[in-house]
């Protein structure tokens, strides 16, 4: 008894219609994919964008923050003497920011993952021994 609808091509008919229909869905699967990570980077480029910006604002407070320091230290010091004690401030600053970076750095390398290599390693010696 044939089935209404369905076409008397024989089973590779079906089975290049099958096919086909897959084909489609991948490429259907990969625009969708393709949609979603383009609008993804152009959220990621914008939120780059302002956070330069907000950089660029950042160091323009500062800036204007440790003339405004300066500026008060003139009340007490000599203009010469408050820009060098705010010049002192900041590389006192710099230097500890550099330890603590150099330190941190030291601590990051080589940048290997050593727990999950050792993980690994258990792993693959526990399946060697067949769990004995």
């Amino acid at each position: 008894m044939p089935i209404p609808g369905a076409d008397s091509g024989g089973l590779g008919a079906t089975a290049r219609r099958i096919a086909e229909r897959a084909s489609s869905v991948v490429r259907l699967e990969i625009e969708l994919a393709k949609a979603e990570l383009v609008g993804k980077v152009k959220a990621f480029a914008l939120g780059i964008g302002l956070a330069l910006a907000a950089v660029v604002l950042l160091l323009f407070g500062i800036g204007f923050g440790l003339a405004a320091f300066a500026a008060g230290l003139e009340t007490t010091l000599p203009t010469w003497a408050s820009l060098l004690v705010v010049t002192g401030t900041l590389l006192l600053a710099a230097g500890a920011l550099g330890a603590a970076a150099a330190a941190s750095f030291k601590r990051g390398t080589p940048p290997v993952p050593e727990q999950a290599i050792e993980e690994a390693r258990r792993t693959t010696d526990l399946l060697r021994s067949n769990g004995r």
